[in-house]
Parts: structure tokens; C-alpha cells; sequence
């Protein structure tokens, strides 16, 4: 059986309903929280698993070994909230239910530079998601996380679109300035309404 017909057989007996149940789990864990807009969660394509499986390494050998077993992300999930301080607090409170093996604040390589924000996480499933009849093979071990503002989440998924995901062409150079522009606005845009929710929350600091 190739990797596409194992992940295909994953993708469609395990991953759709994991998804869909890990998203449930999520929502239920953070009803209480304010300024949260969207909770999702969902498996990654079988195209874009088969893509990511067949990578090659710069010594031209495959990135990958077992792709089933070690790509991480086989579902991710994202919730998005109003302000950069969301991010932390929705970040605490999920932290107190999931078990994290990876953390990290995504941030560009140089101040220079502007790409993806947000803060990222790989976690092992919870037990209670995994059901008894799910062959142990197709079920992955971890789920990739991310919390990100509602700007951090419109400028990746953007850039993703039309970068990352460009296979017809490569960009030009005033087209890849473009993209840097665009981020710099949203950094901006996200960075003021911050500074003005913390303002109106606490009047005296904007004095």
C-alpha cells in the first residue's frame, strides 16, 4: 500500500471525526473566554500530505522516512482571537488541559522581515478522543495548535494562498514586496487595535 492509500484510509476513518471532536473539546475548554472569534480544527488534505511526504532534503535525500508516523500536523487546529493579549490568556487556559511536546511564539527571522506571527504548539491527543474501534495505526500521536489574532490569521492564510501555494510561477520581485507590504500593515493594524483595547480597558495608561 503506498503512503497516499495508507493516509487516504487515515484520512477518511479517523482524521475527519478526530477533527471534528478535538474542535468540540476546544470550545468546551475555553467557553469561558472573551474575544475568542472562531475555534476550527481540521485534517490535512490528502494532496497536501503527499506533497509534504515526498519532500526532498538540500542533500537530496527524502525529508521524511515514515510520513505517517512523524508529520506532526496531520490535523491542526486554530483558534482565533480579537487582540494580541488573547493570545496569552487563551494560550493559559488550554495549557492547563493539553500536553504540549513543542511550543514556540512564531515570529520573522529579522525585524527586517515580516511573516507569520502567532503562537504555535504541537500536543498529544487526549485519550478520551481516541475511540476503541479506530485501528491503532491510523490514529497519529500529536495535533498541531496555533492561536493567532484575527490579522495574524488573514495575513497567513493570505500569503499561504498566494506564496506558498503559488505553483504556477514564482513571485516576482515586486510581487514578494507586495506581500511585505500587506504584512506590515497588518502587524500595524494589529498592533494599534491593541494598544487602543488596552487603553480603553485601563483609561489612565492613555494619558
Amino acid at each position: 500500500m503506498t503512503v497516499e492509500e495508507e493516509y487516504r484510509a487515515r484520512y477518511d476513518e479517523v482524521l475527519v471525526p478526530l477533527s471534528a471532536s478535538l474542535s468540540e473539546l476546544l470550545a468546551e475548554h475555553l467557553c469561558g473566554c472573551e474575544r475568542v472569534d472562531r475555534i476550527s480544527s481540521r485534517p490535512k488534505s490528502v494532496n497536501r500530505f503527499v506533497a509534504k511526504a515526498g519532500k526532498i532534503t538540500d542533500r537530496g535525500v527524502p525529508k521524511y522516512e515514515h510520513p505517517l508516523a512523524q508529520i506532526q500536523d496531520q490535523i491542526g487546529a486554530r483558534v482565533t482571537v480579537f487582540y494580541k493579549s488573547d493570545v496569552e490568556s487563551v494560550r493559559e487556559v488550554l495549557m492547563r488541559y493539553l500536553r504540549p511536546v513543542e511550543s514556540k511564539d512564531l515570529v520573522p527571522a529579522s525585524e527586517w522581515e515580516f511573516g507569520y506571527f502567532g503562537w504555535h504548539s504541537v500536543c498529544l491527543f487526549p485519550a478520551e478522543l481516541i475511540m476503541p474501534d479506530w485501528p491503532s495505526e491510523h490514529v497519529p500521536n500529536f495535533f498541531e495548535l496555533q492561536v493567532k489574532t484575527l490579522f495574524q490569521h488573514a495575513w497567513s492564510e493570505a500569503n499561504h494562498d498566494l506564496g506558498y501555494k503559488n505553483e504556477k510561477a514564482e513571485l516576482t520581485a515586486d510581487q514578494t514586496r507586495m506581500l511585505a507590504f500587506a504584512s506590515a500593515q497588518a502587524w500595524g493594524a494589529d498592533r494599534a487595535f491593541e494598544e487602543l483595547f488596552c487603553e480603553l480597558q485601563d483609561p489612565a495608561k492613555g494619558r
